[in-house]
């Protein structure tokens, strides 16, 4: 009898600590599930404020470039490869051109300020921007060369000068002298003046030479 009166009470032993371990267990979850989400919340906040700070970082660098560049030329990429995209920006390193892929929405808060302004409502759609840091019509000539090879670069928007130009007149941008024929055609008009100034300056001098001449010739005749 005795036997039969100890085992409810072992059974209900057991029941209270499977219970407190089942609790346990439970607490142990939920504060692992909080730890968890913490995690996630403050990794989450982490990378928003990442993606803030490289924002600022981009805006920061292309309204630098804006605000020294020559021309601008925004064109849509829509189906180039990685190699080729590769290949137009080792091209633009060799070529004087600031050359990014940027989200619409930045480079219109980056031109701000600057002659490019104008291209802000223009700016549709997946673009490439390329500024001419060393000539003016050097972008455009990366665009049209590049063309030549791949149709699926196409230029949207052209500005220079504070001016949004016709895509058709990508051609007559492209053909601006570079910055060598620039300084080559600013020294030969320098040096024409000058030529004509030496040979007025030597001109006295070379009508007495003739003219001396001329007497002694006239001399020489005589005797």
């Amino acid at each position: 009898m005795g036997d039969h009166a100890v085992a409810p009470a072992t059974f209900s032993a057991w029941s209270v600590l499977l219970g407190w371990v089942n609790e346990m267990c439970r607490y142990k979850v939920s504060i692992w599930h909080g730890l968890d989400t913490s995690l996630a919340r403050h990794n989450w906040r982490a990378k928003v404020a990442l993606n803030l700070e490289d924002k600022k970082t981009i805006v920061a660098e292309v309204s630098e470039v804006a605000a020294s560049a020559h021309s601008a030329v925004a064109a849509e990429y829509r189906g180039l490869t990685v190699d080729e995209m590769t290949d137009l920006r080792a091209k633009a390193r060799n070529s004087g051109v600031y050359l990014r892929v940027v989200k619409n929405t930045l480079v219109k808060r980056a031109v701000e300020g600057t002659e490019f302004e104008c291209m802000q409502d223009s700016l549709v759609g997946p673009l490439i921007m390329a500024f001419s840091q060393e000539d003016p019509g050097a972008a455009a000539r990366l665009v049209k060369d590049f063309t030549k090879e791949n149709d699926k670069l196409i230029a949207r928007v052209i500005a220079i000068g504070g001016e949004v130009l016709p895509v058709e007149q990508l051609d007559a941008l492209s053909k601006l002298p570079t910055r060598d024929q620039a300084i080559s055609m600013l020294m030969a008009v320098m040096k024409a003046p000058i030529e004509k100034f030496v040979r007025t300056l030597n001109e006295p001098h070379a009508k007495l030479v003739r003219t001396v001449a001329a007497v002694r010739d006239q001399k020489e005749a005589g005797a």
